[in-house]
């Protein structure tokens, strides 16, 4: 394969990486929020409280960061086995 086909593929991956990390953000944020704040409501009387909310910011955000990390693990892979791939051809 070429240099600009291999360049390419990159670039489309982590196109592909963005747009599943975004939307995977938006319908975690979606399926988990009334979950969440119903957990919190139970724990701490109501989902309206500021240590419940900071609590529930809290829950998101690491779920967040770790599908991030994962995703983004998963394209270095996908790079290096690319550029791996080249490197046989050559």
């Amino acid at each position: 394969m070429s240099a600009k086909s291999d360049e390419f593929k990159v670039q489309l991956l982590e196109t592909f990486a963005s747009l599943i990390t975004a939307a995977f953000g938006l319908v975690a944020a979606l399926a988990w929020n009334d979950t969440i704040k119903a957990a919190i409501k139970a724990v701490f009387g109501t989902e309206d409280d500021v240590v419940g909310m900071t609590v529930y910011a809290v829950i998101v955000t690491i779920i967040a960061v770790i599908m991030t990390l994962l995703i983004s693990r998963s394209l270095s892979k996908a790079k290096k086995a690319l550029h791996l791939m080249k490197e046989e051809e050559e």
